[in-house]
């Protein structure tokens, strides 16, 4: 969630991005979790939808000026091993 909330995410729609996410992965918190996902604009849907990280699309995305936000869950949860870390 403070990642979703940290690239500008309201919170309604971080909660949402990450019900999906649970949806897809439930695993997602589990250190063994190597999937990446992306939140990307869908046109049609005019929301942001959650999908399997894919550089072409992200960056064809990116060229026509709609947000991408990369939900990487290997390096999300290095950063929460590192802040456990530091709490303890």
């Amino acid at each position: 969630m403070e990642y979703c909330l940290s690239v500008g995410l309201s919170f309604e729609t971080a909660a949402t991005a990450l019900k999906r996410l649970y949806e897809q992965e439930p695993e997602f918190a589990n250190a063994a979790s190597e999937r990446r996902f992306m939140l990307w604009w869908d046109s049609q849907e005019r929301s942001l939808s959650l999908v399997e990280f894919d550089l072409e699309r992200a960056i064809a995305s990116l060229k026509s000026g709609q947000p991408v936000i990369p939900l990487w869950l290997d390096r999300i949860y290095k950063q929460l091993n590192s802040k456990v870390k530091g709490v303890e």
